[in-house]
């Protein structure tokens, strides 16, 4: 006669079992991710000589789209001009309105490049309502520390 404890050691009985998990969570759908709403954020514009970028975020700060003239195809000189600026913001604001639905922004303009005005105006013909635009280009104050006395 055998024992029950020898059955119970010669049957795979966890072998079966892990096969049985792995089969289960390989048909079972995975949860989407829910869609995010973000109707009222800003955008940041960094407008230097040689390139315009544009980052539209939530309240807080949260980047939810963005978008360069140099991403945008142009290259060399071409990145400064107003165009580039132009196309950079129309992809930036394409892509944030159809993913988390943005109509409204706070502007804020970084630099003294040619897309600074191109960028704002774009932003109106996109249906996002500008509520308020600042300037938050830096400015040097005391400036650099000067050249020791000459000793002759």
């Amino acid at each position: 006669m055998t024992d029950d404890k020898d059955i119970v050691k010669d049957t795979p009985v966890v072998a079966e079992q892990t096969d049985a998990v792995v089969a289960e969570t390989a048909t079972t759908p995975k949860k989407r991710k829910s869609k995010r709403s973000v109707t009222a954020g800003q955008a940041h514009i960094q407008a230097t000589f040689n390139n315009t970028i544009i980052s539209l975020t939530d309240s807080s700060g949260a980047v939810i789209s963005t978008s360069s003239a140099g991403t945008c195809g142009f290259r060399g000189s071409k990145k400064g001009t107003a165009y580039a600026a132009q196309v950079a913001t129309e992809r930036a604001a394409a892509a944030a309105k159809q993913q988390y639905g943005l109509t409204k922004v706070d502007v804020f303009v970084k630099g003294i490049g040619l897309g600074r005005d191109a960028a704002i105006r774009t932003l109106g013909q996109q249906d996002i309502y500008v509520e308020t635009i600042a300037d938050v280009t830096g400015v040097p104050h005391g400036g650099v520390r000067p050249k020791k006395a000459r000793r002759v």
